[in-house]
């Protein structure tokens, strides 16, 4: 049963005939985009996304790729509501949100593929929002890399891959995390604004079993160096020239 305690929900058309439900605390941004591109889900996967937030990850892979399978874990319950109040992906795959901790949760049968755009920030570090959602959304409060990448090994099928988004100083961490838990490095490309710039984001991908050996892909550059999106943006966006 969907409650209706909340009076701050409102829709955003993500094309396509979906739209999604967001708040004041979970709402989307530029790494939804990119991280959704770079998993990149067949048609025939059974694919969850972890830490899902307002299940723009999920939404985007429905749209863009339409997998037989999408799942969605979130442990706030506002968040989970939002999710399950998505309209237009009927009939596009089948679709389960799961309010419920990733550190317990499994999966009823192995996936192809799960995603994660995990908090950030460790805790006790950095300036925290007052709001409490957003703080559980941003710092490691809930759950660490670590417990998403035990998650990840509990769940993915052998040769399953996991995708993650983070900030480049926790690339160790994550590498480190993946390793510990039998999810080889495979893919690593660093998002930047332009050539000149340092990197913002990192995305990578691990696989369930596999043998060392990773791919450094080119940088993503989202801008054009004129304040333009990049032509690659433009593509991820579905914007029109």
């Amino acid at each position: 049963m969907i409650s209706t305690q909340y009076n701050d929900f409102k829709y955003e058309n993500l094309g396509n005939g979906i739209e999604i439900c967001i708040s004041n605390e979970h709402r989307f941004g530029t790494d939804a985009f990119l991280l959704a591109d770079f998993a990149s889900p067949r048609h025939k996967d059974s694919v969850c996304d972890l830490c899902s937030g307002s299940g723009i990850i999920a939404l985007l892979m429905i749209r863009n790729f339409k997998p037989a399978y999408v799942s969605a874990v979130e442990i706030q319950q506002k968040a989970a509501e939002q999710i399950r109040l998505a309209r237009g992906i009927e009939g596009l795959c089948k679709f389960e949100v799961f309010e419920a901790d990733l550190k317990e949760w499994k999966s009823e049968s192995e996936l192809d593929l799960i995603t994660c755009n995990p908090p950030y920030k460790i805790n006790n570090t950095g300036i925290k929002n007052k709001q409490d959602a957003v703080t559980i959304a941003r710092h490691e409060i809930l759950c660490d890399i670590n417990d998403v990448c035990e998650c990840a090994a509990r769940n993915l099928k052998f040769g399953g891959r996991l995708c993650i988004c983070n900030r480049p100083e926790r690339l160790c961490d994550t590498m480190d995390a993946m390793r510990k838990n039998g999810v080889e490095p495979k893919r690593l490309r660093m998002v930047q604004k332009m050539p000149t710039s340092p990197p913002w984001l990192f995305l990578i991908e691990g696989k369930k079993g596999s043998k060392p050996y990773m791919d450094i892909e080119a940088p993503l550059y989202t801008t054009d160096g004129n304040g333009n999106y990049s032509d690659e943006m433009k593509r991820i966006y579905r914007l029109q020239d």
